[in-house]
């Protein structure tokens, strides 16, 4: 889909609407986006009126006291808890935002490779001193 890393002095509803113009101009199939209580106000508006996507806001239950799983919450908690298990995005390394988007691009890469091929005995070419024989190529032909 899209990631968006913006400086720590930049509001979340800045970079989300910049990321979100940027995913729902490339993926025109998307008609729902959920969002957290930080994202009301003129954003419904401007998604609307824009994109004509709905966003809905997921709001915490008044009765709820202490920690509560909400709808739709756990995909992104479990996405990120995904991505920090990679060694490039557990601290930040990287000199500049762009950097570190990649780093995101590649490790959501290897996760999704992950989730198509689960067999851990598999080589993860990249790391794999064998790639040229792997695929097929000789030492000259590598080079």
């Amino acid at each position: 889909m899209g990631a968006l890393v913006h400086p720590a002095n930049t509001h979340d509803t800045v970079g989300g609407e910049e990321l979100l113009d940027l995913v729902l101009n490339e993926y025109s199939s998307i008609k729902k986006v959920l969002a957290d209580q930080g994202y009301q106000g003129d954003l419904v508006a401007w998604f609307q009126a824009d994109f004509g996507v709905v966003l809905e806001i997921v709001e915490k239950p008044a009765d709820q006291k202490g920690f509560v799983v909400q709808k739709g919450r756990w995909v992104i908690e479990r996405t990120i808890a995904w991505l920090n298990r990679c060694r490039r995005l557990s601290k930040d390394y990287e000199r500049n935002v762009w950097n570190s988007e990649a780093m995101i691009y590649i490790a959501s890469i290897h996760l999704m490779l992950r989730q198509l091929l689960p067999n851990t005995n598999i080589p993860i070419p990249y790391k794999d001193k064998r790639l040229p024989e792997l695929m097929g190529l000789t030492l000259n032909q590598a080079a």
